[in-house]
């Protein structure tokens, strides 16, 4: 599985839409360990653009801090599950809290 983590300063951003880059993690869903990670320049905000551009990037997932409910509409509708809520922690962690089970997830940072 591909997870991507919308970052500013290396760590997770709480707004998605404005982020500087992504983490894009391949994660063995079995074995649950880190495969690869890399970090990509996030492209230029605009509505509509970021659900197409994470899919053809092979993600499935993003854990994010905030989304609004029409981005979130989109992901899914390209296949992508969204986690809301997250803390502004470093990709290696939240993921490795999400397999666990243990990644807290609070009020979506995004209200529109």
């Amino acid at each position: 599985m591909k997870i991507a983590i919308p970052l500013a300063g290396g760590k997770l951003t709480m707004h998605f839409g404005h982020c500087a880059s992504f983490a894009l993690v391949e994660v063995d869903d079995q074995t649950k360990k880190i495969l690869k990670r890399e970090e990509l320049a996030a492209p230029p905000h605009e509505p509509g653009l970021l659900p197409p551009w994470l899919a053809e990037r092979g993600v499935n997932m993003i854990i994010a801090g905030g989304m609004g409910q029409r981005a979130q509409q989109l992901f899914a509708q390209q296949g992508i599950q969204v986690v809301v809520g997250a803390s502004a922690e470093s990709p290696e962690k939240l993921i490795a809290d999400f397999f666990t089970g243990t990644l807290e997830t609070g009020v979506n940072a995004c209200d529109h």
